[in-house]
């Protein structure tokens, strides 16, 4: 997914902002992400910038897979206009965690995703946050309704 190099507020849905209790059964889908030695900082732990991308890993697989989101080609693409995270004990390599996903808010072309990265056979998350796309045309650059398809299989992860 782009992240829009535009002014955002344009774009921001009003969502609301606090997620729900974090625990592995409030979750719909999970993928296994390993960490990499690159990911680690000199503080021995995974440095918190890439938590976010073991965030866009969950949306986007599960989008590409799941909803025939075409990144290259698709009329439609998803903008990241707002993320946040909240980190609760350390990750490091070389471990595999688990990243929980489901929809907190389903718009007309916006989606909040809520997100958490459980270390493996821990209940409790090692951090939590969200991510909010709006699904803008392509071509004209413009918010649009999420695509049949992909409404679909967010529709699968409402909690």
């Amino acid at each position: 997914m782009r992240t829009m190099s535009h002014n955002p507020a344009s774009l921001t849905p009003h969502i609301p902002a606090e997620p729900r209790a974090e625990t592995r059964e409030s979750f719909r889908h999970f993928l296994v992400i390993p960490t990499r030695w690159m990911d680690n900082d000199v503080y021995g732990h995974v440095n918190n910038v890439v938590y976010y991308s073991y965030f866009d890993t969950v949306i986007n697989e599960y989008l590409i897979r799941e909803g025939g989101l075409d990144i290259h080609d698709g009329r439609v693409v998803g903008y990241a206009v707002e993320t946040q995270c909240r980190f609760h004990r350390p990750i490091t390599f070389p471990e595999s965690i688990d990243a929980g996903m489901r929809v907190g808010h389903l718009g007309n072309s916006s989606v909040r995703y809520e997100i958490a990265l459980f270390r493996q056979d821990e209940d409790k998350p090692a951090a939590t946050g969200h991510f909010v796309h709006v699904f803008v045309d392509r071509e004209k650059d413009k918010p649009t309704a999420i695509p049949p398809a992909i409404r679909a299989c967010l529709e699968k992860l409402k909690g």
